[in-house]
């Protein structure tokens, strides 16, 4: 299927697709007003509709014909179609934390092959496409060569729903705090997954995330040269259990022996 799809074209809808979104949420950012809980910990806002219709309606303009799947207001999925997130990190968002990403991808056949996230009040925008290679705000990034035992890497904590999975978390946690250098916990999924591929953080692991959480920024990271995989070592799993392991190949490895118990 990817073999019909112009992918550079579609990587430039995206982009532009996400700085339209960017901007709405630029211009709320401070602003607590019109914020409502969905669940426990878990927060949705104003700028996170309104920009997830700015988007909508930008990508299908673009491509009709591809099936579109919103974090707010849901779609379709499809074996070709867009997976966003108009506003993750929505609990920054409304403390004023301005670690917010903004995510686009473009899913085709079980693997994302468009992928942008954009970061409005850091000013740095990531992109990619499948075998194009990526960059931050136009300039070609890749992960980092530490060795593990110097590593920092991301990691989230299980939430809302999922807090039953906190004691296979935990252990997990405690390890790899022992074996890496240190841990980060920026609470924005696509952003930990940016950073990684840029090389600023050297790996990230987390629990049950959307595929709208994870596919831009795990294209990042593979055009990057790093590895992603599910926890158990799996290649395509965690587009869809959101069990994402995402490093350069000797950290990977090693986290997976951590996840492992080893």
């Amino acid at each position: 299927m990817t073999v019909d799809l112009d992918l550079d074209a579609l990587l430039g809808v995206a982009r532009a697709a996400a700085a339209a979104r960017s901007a709405i949420v630029l211009d709320a950012f401070g602003d607590a007003s019109n914020v409502r809980a969905k669940g426990p910990g878990d927060w949705v806002s104003d700028a996170d509709t309104s920009s997830e219709h700015v988007i909508h309606g930008i990508l299908h303009e673009a491509a009709p014909e591809l099936a579109f799947f919103g974090e707010e207001t849901g779609g379709d999925r499809a074996d070709v179609g867009w997976f966003v997130d108009p506003l993750d990190g929505t609990a920054n968002f409304v403390h004023g934390f301005p670690v917010v990403g903004v995510s686009v991808a473009l899913v085709a056949d079980g693997r994302p092959v468009v992928g942008v996230v954009h970061a409005p009040m850091l000013g740095r925008v990531y992109a990619a496409r499948l075998g194009g290679g990526v960059t931050c705000n136009d300039q070609p990034i890749r992960v980092s060569d530490r060795r593990a035992e110097d590593a920092i890497c991301a990691t989230g904590f299980p939430f809302r729903a999922k807090r039953d999975r906190l004691p296979e978390y935990f252990p997990v946690f405690e390890r790899a705090l022992l074996t890496f250098e240190d841990l980060r916990r920026a609470g924005a999924a696509s952003l930990d997954l940016s950073w990684t591929a840029a090389g600023v953080l050297d790996g990230y692991f987390e629990q049950a995330l959307g595929t709208w959480d994870v596919a831009a920024g795990g294209l990042l990271v593979r055009e990057a040269g790093g590895v992603v995989t599910d926890w158990q070592g799996d290649e395509r799993a965690w587009l869809r259990s959101g069990d994402i392991v995402a490093a350069p190949g000797g950290v990977h490895e090693r986290i997976l022996e951590v996840i492992a118990g080893r």
